[in-house]
């Protein structure tokens, strides 16, 4: 199933005829129902459903023949953890039995895809938001759909109060819009100016990785090396590399990256390389600031 994107906006938009939604701070997730069982797909195709026993299990409420888009988070202190949500997509399947216990997941439903085995991706965004609601609400948590308003001064308020809940913006959509199936038909608006940059390699040891190589969205892709790593971002790392199934996780071979203010350093390259949220910079501002690795890309 191709999911819908967005495209960074740095303004609200408004205007007649918008929706906008919290941007939840979680992994992609499309929930099918089919008449034997429920199957969790990850944004990248990737099938995950034994990550998520709580939300299976919850799933098999729908009715048969039903498609859900939403994002899936983990609450913690009365806010959403993205560094859980990471913890429970690559638990192995036995581990994720514990951690359904002690880390239960939430769905935070934005769109119903097919409904009772009718594709409804051609209907305007407004009846399938209608559609969502009336199938949800009955049901209750973990499977819920997101707040929505189509008043831009409500959604002016929720993005400049609900991060500390954990939300990192807004999500804009069209009333009348069908669903953009593989393509940026949506927008979005963040807290921060946060791009995707591919990860190259590292600086340091394989078992203390130090800093991240990284080639940037904008630029000449000359490889940058990030600040320094956070102890939970070094964890990271190395499991996101060691569930690809290499050998040794994170070197293969030996290269070298500017750092700013060092000039030339020395890495080991990570092949095939993965993917990090970075706070945007430039080769004339500090060095990159990772926050944090995107492993369900």
């Amino acid at each position: 199933m191709r999911v819908a994107l967005a495209a960074a906006v740095r303004t609200l938009p408004r205007g007649a005829g918008l929706a906008y939604e919290p941007k939840f701070d979680g992994h992609r997730l499309v929930i099918a129902r089919s008449a034997a069982d429920v199957v969790l797909q990850a944004r990248s195709g990737r099938i995950v459903t034994s990550a998520f026993p709580d939300l299976a299990a919850a799933a098999l409420q729908l009715p048969a023949g039903t498609v859900l888009d939403g994002e899936v988070v983990v609450w913690h202190a009365g806010r959403t953890d993205f560094a859980l949500v990471q913890r429970r997509a690559a638990a192995t399947a036995a581990r994720a039995a514990v951690l359904a216990q002690s880390l239960p997941a939430s769905y935070a439903a934005f769109d119903v895809l097919e409904l009772a085995g009718l594709d409804v991706r051609a209907r305007p965004y407004e009846r399938r938001r209608a559609l969502l609601v009336d199938l949800l609400l009955p049901l209750g948590p973990p499977l819920q759909p997101v707040p929505m308003t189509t008043d831009p001064e409500l959604a002016a308020t929720w993005y400049e109060t609900l991060p500390a809940s954990g939300i990192e913006g807004l999500v804009v959509k069209r009333l009348d819009q069908a669903y953009p199936a593989g393509r940026r038909g949506w927008q979005k608006l963040r807290h921060t100016d946060v791009r995707d940059a591919a990860v190259v390699g590292y600086t340091g040891t394989p078992r203390r990785p130090l800093a991240l190589v990284l080639v940037l969205p904008v630029g000449d892709e000359t490889p940058l090396v990030s600040s320094p790593l956070t102890a939970a971002l070094r964890r990271e790392v190395a499991e996101a590399a060691a569930a690809r199934g290499t050998a040794e996780p994170l070197a293969t071979a030996i290269a070298t990256a500017t750092a700013i203010g060092l000039g030339e350093v020395p890495y080991r390259i990570l092949d095939p390389p993965l993917t990090a949220e970075v706070r945007h910079t430039s080769a004339r501002h500090p060095p990159p600031e990772v926050l944090r690795l995107r492993t369900d890309l």
